[in-house]
């Protein structure tokens, strides 16, 4: 399968470790091979293919609720779910956005840049959910900015 044809994270439920484990190889390939082209943040997502693919496998987005802390984390959520072919036009005007974003996909339920937002977001939509007697899953996906690194920029100094 084409990764740009890769619409459903659903589908992921019905593969075996090793188809797993080639598609992971897939993305890192097709996150190389776009990434040289249109910029983005290449080491942070390369971080997160199994952890991503693990989570799809595991969950059932949209229906449970994926918070990223750090969006900038979050492209191989976007091309599990349906956008790989957009990222021709990542972080370009009108394109595909960096992070995730509410209006390109129902499994971006959470708008965030950087970090910091995800443990306070995924408290009040597990608090609604009770609220409203719901049953799904609220995951916080802690990213690379929990240890002072922006994957732009290097790590940040302390001593000075």
């Amino acid at each position: 399968m084409k990764l740009e044809e890769f619409k459903d994270p659903s589908d992921l439920k019905n593969y075996s470790k090793q188809q797993l484990e080639e598609l992971a190889e897939d993305i890192r390939d097709f996150l190389i091979e776009k990434l040289s082209v249109t910029g983005g943040h290449l080491g942070p997502n390369l971080g997160v293919v199994e952890l991503t693919l693990a989570l799809h496998h595991l969950f059932d987005s949209p229906k449970d609720k994926f918070i990223w802390d750090v969006g900038h984390q979050a492209y191989v959520h976007k091309i599990l779910t349906g956008r790989a072919g957009q990222f021709d036009q990542l972080r370009q005007y009108k394109g595909l956005c960096g992070f995730p974003k509410r209006n390109e996909s129902e499994h971006d339920v959470w708008e965030t840049g950087h970090s910091s937002t995800s443990l306070s977001a995924a408290m009040g939509m597990a608090t609604a959910r009770d609220l409203k007697g719901t049953d799904e899953n609220v995951v916080a996906i802690i990213g690379d900015g929990a240890n002072g690194w922006n994957g732009t920029r290097g790590f940040k100094s302390h001593w000075t």
